[in-house]
């Protein structure tokens, strides 16, 4: 749930909407489960097959791809293996087909582009996602990283079906499928369609980052854009390409990134304390530096350094979006210490901006 300057923005009635900019990549053979259990950053389960959210790693632990793993089943021979979607605009990281031939080896694998039979589309709003959107319970560490604890007596959290998986990244996602190229997903009869950036809106909503535009390949830490939170990363497992960075940072390290969502206005503004939100249907280009500055008395002519350190701004639209901010810049907005602004290809007026922790991020006492 957004905050009340915002409801008017989150749809009320059950929507479905195609997701763009997504590839598909099948992996099937008997030692698929193995060989993606060895590259990806969650657990794969070994003993069946089943969907989940991930990410793929590069070995110094940056992101290259947040990704979701379906499962498939073979219509003729019966045969099990898995559909990788991920974002197919080019980015500074390999691209994903050749670089996961490289790993197979003497694997029992087959990999093959599968994007000209599917698309991707996300559904939410509906009530029976209540029945497995149950209460979070988090796992934390000392640097700040923070894992959901699934309670498995309840089923495989991201669900069983084949190319279909519950969003479970954040609280009230939803679900998303894959559907033959062509075909209209089931919610066609009982939601309502929308164009995509309603689905842009609805993750922004909920403070969710995804892809390249919010998890930039090759400069995103993973807890930084709380992979963590949203379960793509496991601690535990063993040996995985960019394990050693992202477990010696969850164990010793200290977590001064997050990726939060934000109010987009002008400086004489405050949308969060007044519950009104000017709605100008604004989108910015993504990558703009957020620079925090503070907030002195009118009578108090005193040099003040600017905070170290500066924040980006990702996707956006309809004034609101998602922002890398540094925690301690959060805190200081809350305060009232330090406004949080930015310019827009160098030109005045400075945009300010307001986030806000969604209403399921966890807290210290959970």
């Amino acid at each position: 749930m957004p905050p009340p300057a915002l409801r008017a923005l989150a749809r009320r009635t059950p929507t479905f909407a195609p997701v763009p900019h997504k590839s598909i990549l099948s992996v099937t053979g008997s030692q698929a489960s193995e060989f993606l259990n060895g590259i990806l950053s969650s657990t794969v389960p070994l003993q069946q097959r089943s969907p989940f959210f991930s990410s793929f790693l590069h070995a110094q632990g940056r992101v290259l791809h947040d990704v979701f793993v379906y499962t498939q089943t073979d219509p003729v021979k019966g045969d099990k293996g898995y559909l990788i979607e991920y974002d197919s605009r080019p980015s500074e990281a390999a691209e994903l087909l050749p670089l996961l031939k490289r790993y197979v080896l003497r694997s029992k694998v087959k990999i093959r582009d599968g994007s000209d039979q599917y698309d991707v589309w996300a559904s939410w709003g509906s009530e029976k996602e209540s029945t497995w959107e149950t209460q979070r319970k988090w796992n934390w560490a000392r640097s700040g990283a923070v894992e959901p604890v699934w309670d498995l007596s309840e089923g495989w959290p991201w669900g069983t079906e084949d190319c279909f998986v519950r969003d479970r990244r954040a609280v009230g996602m939803g679900h998303r499928r894959l559907v033959k190229k062509g075909d209209r997903p089931p919610e066609s009869s009982s939601h309502d369609e929308a164009h995509h950036d309603a689905y842009l809106l609805h993750r922004i909503l909920n403070g969710v980052p995804e892809s390249s535009t919010d998890i930039v390949p090759m400069q995103a830490f993973p807890m930084d854009s709380n992979l963590d939170v949203m379960g793509a990363l496991d601690f535990r497992k063993g040996c995985y390409v960019g394990q050693e960075l992202t477990v010696r940072t969850y164990h010793t390290g200290v977590i001064r990134k997050r990726i939060l969502p934000v109010m987009i206005h002008s400086a004489d503004e405050a949308p969060l304390k007044t519950g009104d939100f000017p709605n100008r249907g604004a989108s910015f280009q993504p990558g703009l530096d957020i620079r925090a500055s503070v907030i002195r008395a009118a009578d108090d002519d005193r040099p003040t350094p600017r905070p170290r350190g500066t924040g980006k701004l990702l996707s956006s639209t309809q004034n609101v979006g998602l922002a890398l901010l540094r925690l301690e810049h959060v805190d200081g907005w809350e305060k009232g210490d330090l406004n949080l602004t930015f310019e827009e290809g160098g030109q005045k007026p400075t945009w300010s901006i307001s986030p806000w922790w969604p209403d399921w991020w966890p807290r210290q006492t959970d």
